[in-house]
């Protein structure tokens, strides 16, 4: 399957090259300036806003402190009134790094490294944003505490809105079969923060120990994190389901990338696409049953945490050997 971004930019890469040097992207080099920004308190009261623009922070190695380029960010909010002088570091905006990679240390960034979430911007201001602070390759609009998606086919779909450049993140997941990438428009998929040891793969790795090369049933499957985890892990077989469209759009993107080729279906309507050890569908898991003829040995869901999971965990019974719920 060829895979291209849909901003129409090389931003796809495969794994093997999204991880080279992964531990070096965000460190700084010797000559990297320390920003010394409280982030509770306003900005204005720190720095003068007329010193702060691309050059603010910067380095020749093309890096910047994340609170330098947060600050640029935060001047153009102000300057465009979605902010008041008195706003900080704290409440500016939420900062989703690309690749996304479980680190302690303090962030240095190269450009187009940043996907920033407010519920304050506007596109214009969006716009200034993307073209002005180079760290930063698109702008979402939108609350972070709402969980984007949809529950179940009783519920509507939430999305962010996509204002300007582009949202597409790579999240660097560490597994004992592995390092995954794992892509996502992030106005379509639920936002996730890496761990260096995931709970989910904590949970999942537990349960596939129980079997040599088991069948496995990823209802619930989201970007296909856990699916392609079981794949790595050497199950005989994995389908990957979700009856959220983006997910599955995504889900094909990782397999690709993640090195399990993927081949589209023709012509059977809910199998949206297939490949060596794995099939893909886009249904409720309450109906999938009516399109599997087979007994898997474990059945994942990992749902939203407000989801009652037991009209899931009772279609995937009928499926699967073993149920496991993905904690949240």
């Amino acid at each position: 399957m060829e895979i291209r971004c849909k901003c129409g930019d090389t931003c796809i890469k495969p794994i093997s090259t999204a991880i080279k040097d992964i531990e070096l992207f965000y460190k700084p080099c010797n000559d990297c300036k320390t920003e010394k920004i409280k982030k509770f308190s306003p900005l204005a009261e720190q720095i003068n806003l007329d010193e702060i623009d691309n050059n603010f922070g910067s380095c020749k190695c093309g890096k910047r402190h994340l609170d330098a380029v947060i600050s640029h960010v935060l001047k153009i909010m102000m300057d465009e009134g979605i902010k008041d002088k008195k706003a900080n570091l704290r409440n500016a905006c939420v900062p989703l790094v690309t690749p996304g990679y479980p680190t302690n240390s303090i962030l240095y960034l190269p450009k187009d490294s940043l996907v920033i979430l407010s519920n304050k911007v506007d596109k214009k201001c969006a716009e200034i944003i993307v073209k002005e602070v180079k760290e930063v390759k698109g702008v979402l609009k939108g609350d972070v505490r709402k969980t984007v998606g949809i529950k179940d086919s009783d519920s509507n779909p939430h999305v962010y809105e996509l204002l300007a450049g582009c949202d597409l993140r790579c999240d660097i997941i560490q597994t004992p079969y592995g390092i995954l990438g794992i892509y996502k428009y992030q106005h379509e998929i639920h936002i996730e923060f890496p761990k260096l040891k995931p709970p989910k793969i904590e949970i999942l790795k537990n349960a596939l120990e129980a079997y040599d090369k088991p069948t496995v049933l990823d209802c619930t499957c989201g970007p296909g994190t856990l699916g392609i985890t079981c794949l790595k892990a050497g199950a005989r077989k994995v389908v990957f389901n979700d009856i959220w469209s983006p997910a599955i759009e995504t889900t094909l993107i990782n397999l690709e990338v993640n090195g399990f080729p993927v081949k589209l279906s023709g012509s059977e309507e809910k199998l949206v696409a297939s490949g060596d050890k794995f099939e893909v569908y886009n249904m409720d898991i309450r109906k999938l049953a009516n399109c599997l003829d087979e007994k898997f040995d474990i059945c994942i869901i990992d749902a939203f945490p407000d989801v009652d999971t037991a009209e899931f965990v009772e279609s995937a019974g009928k499926l699967g050997k073993e149920v496991v719920v993905i904690l949240k």
